[in-house]
C-alpha cells in the first residue's frame, strides 16, 4: 500500500523539519511548503492525503487557503488540520467557517496531533 502522502505549510523551518522527522518515522510521505502561495500550488498539483496548515504565512494566510481548496470541488474532500499559535475562540470559529477538519494550538502535543492525523486519514 502506498504511503499516505501529507503537505505540511509552515514557515518555520525547524518545525518543517521536527514534523517531517516524526511523520516519517511512522511512515508517512512528507511534502512542505514555507509559504502560503507555494503551499496552495503544492496542494493543487499533488493532491495530498491531508494537509497541516499554519495560519500565519508569508504571501496568503492559512485561511485563505483552507477556503479555496475546500469551495473547490477537486480537493474539499482533502482533510486540514489548522495549526497554529492563534488560540483565540474567533481563530477557532474563522477556521471552522473556511472549512477546516481539525485546529491544534502550538505549542501542540505530538501525540494529539499523530492521533488526528490517523482519526483523519481513517475516514
Amino acid at each position: 500500500m502506498p504511503k499516505k502522502r501529507i503537505l505540511l505549510i509552515e514557515d518555520e523551518t525547524d518545525m518543517v523539519y521536527a514534523l517531517t522527522l516524526q511523520l516519517e518515522a511512522i511512515d508517512y510521505k512528507v511534502l512542505s511548503a514555507t509559504d502560503g502561495q507555494a503551499g496552495l500550488d503544492m496542494a493543487r498539483k499533488e493532491k495530498p492525503d491531508l494537509i497541516i496548515l499554519d495560519l500565519m504565512l508569508p504571501k496568503m494566510d492559512g485561511y485563505k487557503i483552507c477556503r479555496m481548496l475546500k469551495f473547490d470541488e477537486r480537493y474539499k474532500q482533502i482533510p486540514i488540520i489548522m495549526f497554529t499559535a492563534r488560540a483565540q475562540d474567533q481563530d477557532r470559529k474563522l477556521a471552522q467557517e473556511v472549512g477546516a477538519d481539525a485546529y491544534i494550538t502550538k505549542p501542540f502535543d505530538s501525540k494529539a496531533l499523530l492521533d488526528k492525523i490517523s482519526a483523519l486519514l481513517k475516514k
